[in-house]
């Protein structure tokens, strides 16, 4: 691994605030002087791009913001959309049930009247207090998963691409991921007229679990599922698959491009592969094999274009 890569794992892991991902890109402007800062879009992003994205046939990206600690894991069972719904609404109720229970208690002791006012009261301040935990609360310290493993995978690419594979790739770690893509959409729709023909490849989440899944939309597969078959679908200890993003759900930066793939580790259980531990302190599981793994299946794919 990298001094760099070591650096970030070491004493970067925490990329949450303003000043955090000010910190940050200073880190990267070290060691990539020619970075742009690409600044705009809801949320002021600022996404940091790496290389010459308008003649690069590929564009590779993490998202490197991080996100507010939760009691709870952020889970992900893209194989089986099924379960990932329920755990999704029983989330909702985790969040919503406080707010239930305390208007079922109060309304034992207060006439109804007295009852609603304390609803418009209350109710718009535990949602915003919900708000501000989900979106600004405390940053997560420990986010070895998500993403620095995706920001590691693209610092060690850089690291060990010859000069012929950089040149037909260019580089872009995407802020404000964790809020909503908007660091993906805004770079989506700054370079909107060239983005119809490069093909994204995002890695988000690869450092904890032994099967990885590729998941390739439409316009993907039709321009390189060969490619993309032929470079990444062999492996030793770890397995790798190459899925239809039709029928594997993953929330990530990829889904606001018209060519994209997902790379990302998964755990293996008897209702299929899941994501865990993720914006929890459990989010600690870097294992740097897997990284090596994701960059020379992304270096055996560039080097067939």
């Amino acid at each position: 691994m990298t001094d760099l890569s070591e650096t970030i794992l070491k004493k970067y892991q925490i990329r949450r605030t303003k000043k955090q991902k000010t910190e940050f890109i200073e880190l990267l402007k070290d060691n990539y002087p020619d970075l742009q800062i690409e600044e705009g879009g809801f949320l002021n992003n600022r996404n940091i791009v790496v290389g010459d994205v308008d003649k690069a046939d590929v564009i590779i990206t993490a998202h490197y913001d991080t996100c507010a600690i939760l009691p709870i894991p952020n889970f992900v069972m893209p194989r089986n959309i099924l379960v990932d719904f329920l755990y999704n609404i029983l989330l909702i109720v985790f969040f919503f049930l406080p707010i239930v229970l305390f208007f079922l208690i109060v309304s034992q002791f207060f006439d109804s009247f007295t009852v609603n006012i304390m609803y418009n009261i209350v109710s718009p301040i535990y949602f915003i207090l919900l708000m501000y935990l989900l979106l600004v609360g405390k940053p997560n310290k420990h986010t070895a998963n998500d993403n620095t493993s995706g920001v590691i995978t693209l610092c060690e690419l850089m690291a060990n691409m010859t000069p012929e594979e950089k040149g037909k790739t260019a580089f872009v770690f995407f802020d404000n991921e964790e809020n909503g893509l908007f660091g993906s959409m805004f770079f989506a729709k700054l370079h909107k007229n060239i983005l119809k023909e490069k093909l994204i490849i995002n890695i988000d989440c690869v450092s904890d679990g032994d099967d990885f899944l590729v998941v390739a939309n439409k316009q993907a597969r039709l321009a390189y599922e060969d490619k993309i078959k032929k470079a990444m679908t062999s492996g030793d200890k770890k397995k790798i698959s190459v899925v239809k993003s039709g029928t594997t759900y993953y929330p990530s930066d990829q889904m606001n491009f018209p060519k994209s793939i997902a790379v990302a580790a998964f755990r293996k259980s008897p209702l299929g592969l899941y994501l865990g531990r993720i914006h929890t302190h459990r989010d600690v599981i870097f294992d740097y094999e897997n990284i090596t793994f994701i960059v020379d299946k992304i270096r055996s794919f560039i080097k067939q274009l």
